[in-house]
């Protein structure tokens, strides 16, 4: 734990196909990431690696703010909007229509796609601003993160 924050070394991420944005992989079955829980805040954010540990950028799952309960129990929604920063600062929004298809079928509400929508676009804005990711986001490296590793919270 962090000040404002909960930073966890994800290992041997479990994915059917690379996840990929414009056709490059950005994180691959059975590579590490690093998330970042922030409790309030209605993003958490993913440091993401190829299996070789390369580190390919910051991914935002748009989400209803996380509730941290005791004994380490986390309840969220994942609200299907995504935003991917490339280390070279491009920002691309992701999973548009996905949020459309949940809204359409009921499973969020008008609400919480609006809501949704509105902390992607300020994701967006504050990667453009060179404020996104926070700091923590950046100092938190895959070797550190391997090298801090703990089973206990």
């Amino acid at each position: 734990e962090e000040p404002g924050a909960i930073v966890t070394l994800a290992t041997g991420v479990e994915l059917p196909a690379p996840l990929r944005v414009e056709g490059v992989p950005i994180l691959e079955p059975g590579a590490d990431a690093v998330w970042f829980t922030f409790p309030g805040v209605a993003h958490d954010i993913g440091r993401f690696h190829t299996l070789d540990g390369t580190f390919t950028g910051w991914y935002a799952n748009i989400l209803t703010p996380p509730l941290l309960e005791p004994g380490g129990i986390w309840r969220t929604t994942d609200l299907c909007l995504d935003v991917w920063m490339a280390p070279d600062g491009a920002v691309t929004l992701m999973d548009r229509e996905e949020l459309d298809h949940a809204e359409a079928e009921g499973w969020v509400t008008p609400e919480e796609a609006a809501g949704a929508l509105r902390e992607a676009e300020r994701v967006v804005a504050a990667a453009a601003a060179g404020s996104w990711p926070p700091p923590i986001a950046r100092e938190w490296t895959l070797e550190r993160a391997r090298g801090e590793a703990t089973d206990t919270p």
